[in-house]
């Protein structure tokens, strides 16, 4: 691998550290990649290049995903207290169902209702708030639970795509994800898909190149324009279409597409296809 500036190098593998910026210089080895041996002319340049997009990448998403958060979160919690008529619908175990599944290990089947999953973390969650909202619940009420609404709000992403999975009424479900332009598997399928990405762009994980664990449920109708290819299940590519699609239904004017555009196009050495994308990708009804 050709070096440049030797005494910089030092202060990157310093700063940043090795093992994450090794991540980037997989690309950039011969096959059989076990030898690591680099390709002719690799460079450090090239792997850092890559790692500042990857960094620059996740920012752009973790920004998008926490308006999307935002607003499903707001979507469940208000379309839920409004179908039971009550702000505790959440913490009454009888609005969430009951799944069946047979254990091999246990050689037999066993019960799991919904409620039980996420009821703990709930629980963790309000005791541990220092937000003044819940603060001051609890000192002017002698309720276990506060109202949903403020619970919602100490939860993560992961949370509410739990108790969204786990809702007994699929009517109600329905009305949540007809609101967003989808069918309920489907956004059942993406909070999830989302949730991990999240947690990737926040723990400072590798993205662009990365096969992402979950295959996504793909709708067959859409409120809005989706895409007519095919497209690669595991790579980040699809995710980026699922951010911009919910954007389309909770925040139609938002710069997300311009600011993937302007990303690409300040690193044109990118590999792009490495996340899935396909050529002309802007030409698919979803990004027009």
């Amino acid at each position: 691998m050709q070096v440049d500036n030797e005494d910089k190098t030092r202060a990157y593998l310093h700063n940043i550290g090795y093992y994450r910026l090794s991540a980037y210089f997989y690309p950039l080895l011969e096959k059989p990649k076990q030898k690591h041996i680099f390709k002719t002319d690799s460079s450090f340049k090239q792997a850092l290049n890559m790692y500042r997009f990857d960094r620059k990448l996740r920012v752009i998403c973790f920004d998008q995903i926490e308006k999307i958060e935002v607003a499903i979160r707001s979507i469940i919690v208000n379309t839920a207290s409004e179908f039971y008529n009550s702000p505790f619908w959440i913490t009454n175990q009888d609005n969430f169902k009951t799944i069946k599944y047979y254990d091999k290990r246990l050689s037999k089947h066993i019960e799991i209702n919904c409620y039980d999953e996420f009821i703990g973390n709930i629980d963790k969650c309000i005791k541990r708030s220092t937000d003044d909202f819940i603060k001051h619940f609890k000192l002017k009420y002698s309720d276990k639970y506060p109202p949903s609404w403020m619970i919602v709000e100490t939860l993560t992403f992961g949370d509410l795509s739990r108790i969204y999975k786990g809702i007994k009424r699929a009517s109600l479900k329905k009305k949540i994800a007809n609101k967003i332009g989808l069918e309920m598997d489907v956004l059942e399928s993406w909070m999830l898909s989302l949730s991990t990405l999240r947690n990737i762009c926040c723990h400072h994980g590798r993205l662009w190149n990365k096969v992402l664990p979950f295959s996504v449920t793909l709708p067959i109708k859409t409120l809005y324009p989706w895409l007519d290819k095919y497209v690669d299940n595991k790579h980040l590519y699809l995710r980026l279409c699922i951010i911009n699609y919910l954007l389309l239904s909770i925040s139609p004017n938002n710069n997300f597409k311009v600011k993937l555009v302007e990303l690409l196009n300040e690193f044109p050495s990118i590999d792009i296809k490495a996340m899935g994308f396909q050529d002309e990708w802007l030409q698919e009804p979803l990004w027009k």
